[in-house]
């Protein structure tokens, strides 16, 4: 099998099911990461149009953080070009909202839920303030959306992880954004509560013109909602619809081995990944470390 294939999108950067015909939100070109002599992925070349939904998926150490620190102007590629919104990442902070990984605080945190929400809406404000009220019906707006308005009072440090997480995806929401860049956003949040996440993000997206790119171990949450995506694995990378990523063909060639992608009762299940190089503790599984994944 020829490695270069994997490096290879299915579809050139400006096609693909993408919504807006318009310059882009978000534009790489021949971009590429790598940490010393271990290349993550190469060649990239992708357009992300205003209110498409991509979602990035691979194991552990492909770089999918790493590339939204990229678009967030917080780490540099080692080779290409990106911008956002047509300038470099750091000079476009003030339009990109971003939920970062989940990381529970401390319990003696003492800031509320709805201080934390209004640190995203104004607490990076020059100039006039904005109007007590409005400011606090803006806050209870975007913490009911997501679920959090019961315990807005609550010390964030007293909640779950699943509702930390509710209030973090509230507060990128909170600034009107025209990007937004989400880093397993689903993580710690039941069935119920990621379908709201989804809705709130889908609907953002559509109502908003708002560019997402969202980073998932799982496809079947956002199926649905996802135009394209960009699956990275092994030094490769592929990006186009869902139906034509999440293939037998496409992940066998990106993980140089065979990989079978099945279909069960409407979910798209990944067995045989092989991702022992970049998560240790696969290698103690069963069969090799070639493990199911629930995609």
């Amino acid at each position: 099998m020829d490695r270069r294939e994997a490096l290879a999108p299915l579809s050139r950067p400006d096609s693909g099911a993408q919504p807006d015909s318009g310059p882009p939100a978000i534009s790489l070109r021949g971009a590429a990461l790598a940490y010393g002599e271990r290349v993550l992925w190469q060649g990239m070349d992708l357009d992300v149009r205003p209110e498409e939904f991509l979602a990035v998926l691979g194991p552990n150490g492909s770089g999918k953080t790493s590339l939204l620190r990229i678009l967030l102007g917080r780490q540099p590629l080692t080779a290409g070009q990106v911008s956002v919104l047509g300038r470099p990442p750091d000079r476009a902070r003030g339009l990109v909202g971003y939920v970062p990984q989940q990381n529970s605080l401390p319990a003696h945190t003492l800031l509320r839920a709805r201080d934390m929400v209004r640190l995203g809406l104004d607490g990076h404000r020059w100039g006039l303030p904005i109007t007590p009220g409005a400011v606090r019906r803006r806050v209870d707006e975007l913490l009911d959306s997501v679920g959090a308005l019961p315990y807005a009072d609550t010390p964030i440090g007293r909640l779950s992880g699943g509702e930390q997480q509710r209030v973090r995806i509230a507060q990128a929401l909170a600034t009107d954004p025209r990007v937004l860049l989400c880093d397993e956003p689903l993580l710690s949040l039941d069935l119920q509560h990621q379908r709201t996440v989804i809705r709130l993000v889908d609907r953002r997206r559509r109502a908003a013109g708002t560019a997402v790119v969202f980073v998932t171990h799982e496809i079947n949450p956002v199926l649905g909602p996802a135009d394209r995506v960009l699956y990275l694995a092994a030094g490769g990378f592929r990006v186009g619809p869902p139906e034509e990523v999440m293939t037998t063909e496409v992940l066998s060639q990106l993980y140089g081995t065979h990989v079978d992608v099945v279909r069960v009762r409407g979910r798209v299940v990944v067995v045989g990944a092989p991702d022992a190089a970049t998560d240790a503790h696969h290698s103690a599984r069963p069969n090799g470390g070639r493990t199911p994944w629930a995609h």
